[in-house]
């Protein structure tokens, strides 16, 4: 599999994920590009992981309109997944990765846990006692008390893990 390969795989997991393919692909990206300034798909230039790349040279390096690639990146930027920086004594902000992206993310996501524990809740309320609807709301809410409970230790120990490499 080759790079560009990957950037458009990671277009479309990322799409299933509800973000746009262009957002996906700009994730694949710069997961894949070179800390030693070369980028990682399409042989765009002078974008690395850690320096980055500006919009202009994304939406060359994945072939996309401009007002495409900025709609891309505000969404990645609101999403936490990519950070907007400005190199002292740079005209343009260019765009990396998040500090530990992913954990990151998954945090984001853990704080969804709680609204479907309450609109189980919710549905708990609207069956009243009638055993057999209640039992799917039972299940959903216990599941998602279950991840609130268990998930926050389980980042704690990626931590751990993560500064030990």
């Amino acid at each position: 599999m080759s790079v560009d390969e990957f950037v458009e795989d990671a277009g479309l997991f990322y799409e299933r994920l509800g973000l746009s393919r262009t957002s996906g692909r700009v994730m694949g990206w710069l997961l894949t590009a070179s800390p030693s300034g070369a980028s990682g798909a399409s042989g765009a230039s002078g974008a690395s992981g850690a320096s980055g790349a500006d919009a202009p040279e994304l939406a060359e390096a994945l072939a996309v309109a401009k007002s495409s690639m900025s709609v891309a990146l505000r969404q990645l930027e609101q999403a936490g997944l990519i950070e907007r920086f400005r190199v002292r004594g740079g005209r343009r902000d260019r765009y990396r990765l998040a500090e530990d992206v992913f954990a990151r993310a998954f945090r984001a996501k853990m704080s969804e846990f709680e609204s479907f524990r309450a609109l189980a809740e919710q549905g708990l309320r609207a069956v009243g006692d009638d055993p057999e609807r209640r039992r799917r709301l039972e299940l959903m809410r216990d599941m998602y008390a279950f991840m609130m409970d268990r998930f926050p230790r389980l980042l704690d120990e990626w931590d751990e893990l993560k500064d030990q490499r």
